[in-house]
């Protein structure tokens, strides 16, 4: 049953539960560590983004095979995009987490190769998002990235909202690129987008606490629910509603809310 209460005592709520977790202290076990590894802009993107595409699962089985991923690119991440032979690539042949295998990540070490010569890295491909929306933007990203040969079944690995995809990896993504305050956590190194054109990462965690806190409605963890829930969201922040996601997840993984 959702936990009923006014307007004003569920930001209260939320505001406390954001910035109790919104801080240093959640990095350490979050796939967010890898790319605070870095100080680099570009080894940040890159790192974040791979990270995220492999978040799915345990956390720390995420952090670990992440760490792996980093080192098979001698920790620079970037240099090895940019610079990596044919054989460079093949050895990361063996990498695999989950369902994402060696194919998947060879193929994706590629296209971002692709993506950064040719199309003006990462925050080029993103940043028309205040006009476009986030839905249209990730989904052109999508046939961008696609653009690099690859098999089909790599395709499952970047997903398509236009299509009802949550997109839950790249939104988390996109929030570590963007989201800019002085918790820690967050990036903020992309500044051509304004966060309050960002869509909130939707998980099964997230979105069980915001239905039980009568957040969201709908049932199914989809594109539709993830714009439900930032449009809510807003209500109480309409700058950074995306902030929120801490207080939601936090809620879900440590207090089992």
């Amino acid at each position: 049953m959702p936990v009923s209460l006014s307007f004003s005592e569920l930001k209260e709520f939320l505001d406390q539960k954001q910035e109790e977790f919104n801080n240093p202290h959640f990095i350490e076990k979050d796939p967010i560590s890898i790319p605070h590894q870095f100080t680099k802009k570009e080894d940040i993107e890159i790192a974040g983004f791979l990270t995220s595409i492999i978040s799915w699962g345990n956390r720390t089985s995420i952090v670990k095979d992440a760490n792996k991923l980093m080192g098979m690119m001698d920790c620079s991440p970037f240099e090895f995009i940019l610079h990596a032979t044919n054989s460079d690539i093949k050895s990361v042949k063996s990498f695999y987490h989950r369902t994402f295998n060696g194919d998947d990540c060879t193929f994706f070490l590629r296209s971002l190769t692709n993506i950064y010569q040719k199309h003006g890295g990462l925050e080029t491909c993103f940043r028309e998002i205040n006009e476009q929306g986030a839905q249209v933007v990730i989904s052109s990203f999508r046939k961008l990235f696609l653009e690099t040969s690859h098999l089909k079944r790599s395709e499952k690995h970047i997903s398509d909202p236009s299509k009802g995809s949550s997109a839950k990896k790249i939104l988390m993504f996109l929030r570590w690129m963007v989201r800019n305050d002085n918790g820690g956590v967050d990036f903020g190194i992309w500044d051509q987008i304004h966060p309050s054109n960002l869509i909130c990462p939707l998980d099964i965690h997230v979105g069980n606490v915001a239905r039980k806190l009568d957040l969201l409605k709908r049932k199914s963890n989809d594109w539709q629910a993830a714009e439900e829930l930032t449009a809510n969201l807003r209500r109480f922040d309409p700058n950074d509603p995306v902030k929120y996601d801490f207080a939601l997840f936090g809620l879900g993984i440590y207090e089992k809310f």
